[in-house]
């Protein structure tokens, strides 16, 4: 029978130097009340500190929530994470003043870490992070000084003559897991929760190495009354449970609870309301026009995300799989602070298993934000300006899917109107965002193109693709100049041989052209495979 104990007892039973695993997404699956427990003891007392804390992804709110109750010097020795800029300006403070040392590793290996160590091996060997920031020939995921004086957790290894990436596991002494209901044998329940992290993992990894689990719930119920099949942590794994108060138990970043989200309810496509016409919807819609029908989508944070809202407005989003990294598929997936989320999904797995299909290949295309691109092609979104962003599951599906689209404005900052058909540019961006040199690599031209990767670049007013010999430019928007509006404001010439317009439609504010094209693709699907030309359904890419 696990002990129940209030938030503020947390910090009496995790011995200073401990090793933490907090699972979740955004704050789903987040242990706060938790967090906050051992934040206020540290503060009270000093104690627990010098703690090593892993964590998946981008756990928190952008200001003060999630991963930054962490955010105190002396709390944190080491920090592990997916995503920094979600947890917000303390952690990156911390990071950046050199206070804690600082690694950043794909999403992919951190949900899929647990289960690892759950089961002993002794490291993840995969292909993903080659080439990136990751890759050890380069930074080996160190974000700062403190980092580069300690611990290699990646190393390059050889296996049947092919570089793969070894990431090294921890022995965790602690796990903070997350539910919504447990019984008084400590079995848990998440009904109320949007998503499946990797709580039960967690839980068995730090058994395995003879730590201890402290569960997060929001009520406790007799036992007994729990169906056996909807306990997702079994009460044998749970040693302490934190009863917790509803302003610390979100459903997501922004959210406390929509039952939409849980699939209670489903909503009508005429409730999501329509984008405005804007340089966000421009892109949008310009990058949708490389989907094809029952194909399986990823819609990354940040401007792709706004492609299910597209999908939706052009009614086909039924034609779709569109999938979220958290391990939604289907329906619509959630934008902003609800990111990760899906209305009407048709499931929703652990999110370890949706980055197993993910690098197993199952994504036929990705749609990805560009915060930086250099003449490689190389893509930048994990460190700008000298701060800390962080990977999340950028990494593993950009190397992953069968074709990669980067969405983003073409400069930082421009007043843009879209009318009538064509662009007009009203007053320049300040920063340019196509560079000599990225700043950080979170992808790799070199490696998409030698593995044969098809890769495109949109912004409102051009679009690229990789090329064995760089960067290309294929279409440019009507309305705008070729070399005053384009080549003016790139630090690197791209090839420029066949430059098209992009379709006049998406600059309208009614544009109903997505279901053409899908229609258009599908008639075509059928032909090719009546001919024997096309053998799979992401082969026509």
């Amino acid at each position: 029978m696990p002990k129940v104990i209030r938030s503020d007892e947390v910090g009496n039973y995790i011995k200073d130097g401990a090793v933490i695993y907090s699972p979740g997404f955004g704050l789903a699956g987040f242990a706060e009340e938790v967090a906050v427990g051992i934040r206020q003891s540290f503060q009270e007392t000093g104690h627990p500190r010098d703690l090593t804390l892993y964590y998946a992804t981008a756990n928190g709110n952008f200001k003060d929530r999630g991963v930054a109750h962490y955010a105190l010097e002396g709390l944190l020795k080491r920090l592990v994470g997916g995503h920094f800029a979600v947890p917000g300006p303390a952690i990156q403070k911390l990071i950046m003043e050199n206070k804690v040392e600082a690694y950043n590793l794909p999403q992919g290996i951190f949900v899929t870490m647990c289960r690892n160590i759950a089961s002993k091996r002794p490291g993840i060997i995969t292909k993903v992070g080659l080439g990136t920031f990751v890759d050890p020939r380069i930074d080996g995921g160190k974000l700062n000084q403190k980092a580069k004086e300690s611990d290699d957790l990646v190393e390059i290894i050889q296996l049947d003559n092919e570089e793969w990436l070894y990431y090294k596991l921890p022995k965790l002494d602690v796990a903070l897991v997350r539910g919504s209901v447990a019984d008084e044998r400590g079995n848990i329940n998440d009904y109320r929760e949007g998503l499946v992290v990797d709580g039960l993992s967690a839980a068995m990894a730090a058994k395995a190495s003879g730590g201890i689990v402290i569960a997060q719930v929001e009520h406790i119920v007799q036992a007994g009354t729990l169906n056996p099949k909807q306990v997702i942590i079994p009460g044998i794994l749970v040693d302490y449970l934190v009863v917790a108060k509803p302003e610390w138990h979100y459903q997501t970043k922004g959210t406390y609870f929509n039952p939409a989200f849980t699939g209670e309810l489903k909503l009508t496509v005429d409730s999501i309301k329509p984008m405005e016409l804007n340089e966000r919807k421009v892109v949008c819609r310009r990058a949708a026009m490389e989907l094809s029908p029952n194909i399986v989508v990823n819609l990354g944070f940040g401007m792709p995300d706004a492609i299910s809202n597209v999908c939706a407005e052009e009614k086909v989003s039924e034609h779709l799989y569109l999938t979220t990294e958290a391990g939604a598929i289907g329906g619509i997936p959630a934008r902003h602070l609800d990111f990760g989320h899906a209305v009407n999904a048709d499931c929703i797995i652990e999110t370890g298993y949706q980055f197993d299909f993910y690098d197993g290949g199952g994504l036929d295309i990705g749609f990805l934000g560009l915060g930086e691109v250099d003449r490689f092609g190389n893509v930048n979104v994990s460190k700008l300006g000298g701060r800390p962003i962080g990977c999340g599951g950028f990494i593993n599906i950009t190397q992953n899917a069968k074709k990669i689209v980067f969405c983003g404005t073409f400069t930082n900052g421009a007043v843009l109107e879209a009318a009538n058909g064509k662009l007009n540019i009203v007053q320049e961006g300040k920063r340019k965002k196509f560079v000599t040199d990225v700043e950080q690599i979170t992808f790799s031209g070199k490696y998409a193109a030698a593995i044969g990767q098809p890769v495109l670049y949109v912004t409102e007013r051009a679009v690229f693709r990789l090329t064995q010999e760089g960067l290309e430019l294929i279409e440019i928007a009507p309305g705008v100049n070729l070399e005053n509006d384009i080549l003016r404001h790139m630090d690197f010439k791209p090839i420029v041989k066949n430059v098209k317009l992009m379709p006049r439609g998406i600059f309208e504010k009614n544009w109903g052209g997505l279901a053409k094209i899908l229609k258009s693709r599908s008639k075509q699907k059928k032909l090719n495979i009546l001919s024997g030309t096309v053998k799979t359904k992401a082969s026509n890419y």
